[in-house]
């Protein structure tokens, strides 16, 4: 029960300041207690602030960032975190995963509907999104996370998608071009499913898995959706992804689905 309520304390954000202080303390060649020893706090504290676990106040990284030289990098990347929690414009359900995405490692994502946000092009994307800010942030969402070092990332995605028309057919075109483009790129798989039943596949997820190998999961729900980093609830939508890609064409097989589809019905 500790474990699971100190991981939900580590969010995204703490664990990106935290990141930043611990590349730039080996940079300087110092270790946590030397570190320690300088901004006169404990060992134990340089090492819950650079793991996300304690979220330390500005004066304190200004601390750091005099004792590490830092220029003003540590201050800059926690007035950017600071401001990045408070002005990123997401529904109220989805609020804390793109954060744990933004730092996850591999992402895994099951979508029945409609093309995953990630991967969808600007005009696909302008078709579902009526409001400029939210697809504003939507579009700096895929850069961040697109960005190097990119996550691995497993999407399987329905075969209706593909065939279900959002926008024009020049929209449908483009947005499936770029689904070819993606799937070529090192660390994307991408997977349909083809039209068939599987059970327990009833709503789309997402899980983003963290270097450290904790999970954090947005589950689609019939009025939105739910960030969860519960442990049963992430078993069951890791055995229940490993089944919906042994359902699903093999990457090769997806690729020849999607110029097949763009031939016959969106040219």
């Amino acid at each position: 029960m500790a474990s699971t309520i100190e991981n939900r304390r580590r969010t995204p954000e703490l664990r990106s300041f935290g990141a930043v202080v611990r590349r730039l303390r080996e940079a300087a060649g110092l270790k946590q207690v030397e570190l320690a020893a300088v901004v006169n706090v404990s060992r134990a504290y340089i090492g819950h602030v650079e793991l996300g676990k304690t979220r330390c106040r500005l004066d304190f990284a200004k601390r750091l960032d005099d004792a590490l030289r830092a220029d003003g990098e540590i201050i800059t990347a926690w007035n950017k975190l600071l401001e990045s929690i408070k002005s990123v414009k997401y529904a109220a359900y989805f609020v804390n995963f793109p954060k744990a995405e933004s730092t996850a490692a591999l992402i895994r994502v099951y979508e029945t509907h409609i093309v995953n946000g990630l991967f969808q092009t600007e005009a696909y994307a302008k078709v579902l999104i009526k409001d400029p800010d939210i697809l504003n942030t939507r579009i700096n969402r895929q850069r961040q996370v697109m960005s190097a070092p990119a996550p691995r990332i497993f999407v399987v995605l329905e075969e209706s998608i593909v065939h279900r028309q959002v926008g024009t057919r020049e929209v449908m075109r483009e947005q499936l071009e770029y689904l070819l483009e993606l799937s070529e790129r090192p660390g994307i798989r991408l997977q349909v499913l083809p039209t068939i039943y599987v059970e327990d596949a009833r709503a789309a997820f997402a899980i983003a898995t963290q270097a450290d190998r904790s999970d954090a999961a947005y589950l689609v729900t019939g009025t939105g959706g739910v960030t969860s980093a519960d442990p049963d609830d992430l078993a069951n939508l890791h055995e229940r992804f490993a089944t919906l890609q042994a359902e699903a064409l093999n990457v090769r097989d997806t690729r020849a689905l999607i110029r097949r589809v763009i031939d016959e019905k969106w040219t």
